[in-house]
């Protein structure tokens, strides 16, 4: 979600500096793109360490939740190209999960914007007890949909997102965004979702 259907990473860039300052931190982009795609809890475990700040990881996540959620129930900012895929995908009846790291109430606010049942399946950072780059989140989601990872599609911005997929045996669609992403076996690369429809999605790589 965050990096890849929405451009939320300034939103936790933004909060991370602002919350570590409060707390008499120090900060850096470098630190910041280190977490993107990660599990919230494992952030927070890094920002207590890295930022030196004297908070407990799930306060940090908590505090940071607070200030995006409420960025994103003002304005959700959708990556070019995300909504007329979704769109196209619900029309050609292709069924989806959203698997991501963030927490139910950061994407609750994002999701009432999409029609009901553009995602059959939600995968949470709070609904795992192992986060990306761990499969658990890519292999629970395919689990509910009833279907094998290998014939499924992962769309990541992210490392850590793209060794999530391909743990769990998805062909992953790479849409780098705001982090690099090195080249895989089961990684395609793609500058946009502007422009994908159904018939120009990639098919999944069958081994």
């Amino acid at each position: 979600m965050d990096g890849t259907l929405v451009d939320t990473e300034p939103y936790w860039v933004e909060s991370e500096f602002a919350l570590v300052e409060e707390y008499g931190g120090s900060w850096s982009q470098e630190h910041a793109m280190n977490l993107v795609g990660n599990d919230l809890l494992d952030s927070g475990r890094y920002i207590r360490e890295h930022g030196g700040i004297d908070l407990e990881p799930a306060d940090i996540v908590e505090q940071l939740l607070d200030r995006v959620t409420a960025r994103v129930e003002k304005e959700v900012p959708w990556r070019p190209g995300a909504l007329e895929l979704l769109a196209e995908l619900r029309a050609h009846g292709v069924r989806c999960a959203l698997v991501t790291m963030s927490y139910r109430r950061f994407a609750d606010p994002i999701l009432r914007h999409l029609p009901e049942g553009t995602f059959e399946v939600v995968v949470t950072g709070d609904a795992v007890s192992q986060g990306k780059p761990h499969p658990e989140p890519y292999q629970k989601a395919a689990a509910v949909l009833g279907v094998d990872p290998g014939h499924t599609l992962a769309i990541e911005d992210s490392n850590t997102g793209a060794r999530s997929a391909e743990a769990a045996g998805c062909t992953v669609l790479v849409v780098p965004n705001h982090v690099p992403v090195l080249p895989g076996d089961r990684r395609i690369f793609a500058p946009t979702l502007a422009g994908l429809s159904f018939s120009t999605l990639p098919r999944p790589i069958q081994h």
